[in-house]
């Protein structure tokens, strides 16, 4: 197995990068568009209707699936022999911000489902500030990976 994951090494790494670029692009539009149904929508209106439609799609048709590519060729190159080297800080730090990725990812999911129950609590101004998130994270990932410190 191991022979399996070096010679499709590179290819492995491409549908790797292909995942998390279509992943943070959900991540970071998601909430964007929570702060437009949280402020300028109102409840029962064809707007209302129109978010909640992008948003399921958003989350089921690209997001989910995203998430779960990066996490399948992410393990992949994890589990390839010579590419990480778990005594250094940098594959921890990345692993951490990961999981971290994913509880948020997992919470957007709860707010959709709280914004299709009409019972969204949260304003905009909180999920601009949420919205944050995925970019310090990628930070982190970037420089981790990057850097190998």
């Amino acid at each position: 197995m191991s022979d399996l994951l070096a010679d499709f090494y590179l290819w492995t790494k491409a549908f790797h990068v292909m995942s998390v670029l279509a992943w943070m692009a959900g991540l970071f539009y998601l909430p964007r568009l929570f702060v437009y149904h949280a402020e300028q929508v109102k409840a029962g209106s064809d707007a209302e209707a129109m978010f909640q439609v992008m948003e399921r799609r958003l989350l089921k048709a690209i997001m989910n699936p995203a998430m779960i590519s990066t996490w399948v060729f992410g393990l992949a190159l994890v589990m390839t022999p010579g590419i990480v080297d778990w005594s250094m800080v940098w594959p921890w730090t990345k692993a951490a911000s990961v999981l971290a990725m994913t509880g948020f990812h997992m919470w957007l999911g709860g707010r959709r489902k709280d914004f299709a129950a009409g019972r969204n609590t949260l304003t905009g101004r909180r999920y601009r500030m949420m919205n944050e998130l995925p970019t310090l994270l990628m930070i982190v990932i970037v420089l981790s990976v990057i850097v190998k410190f």
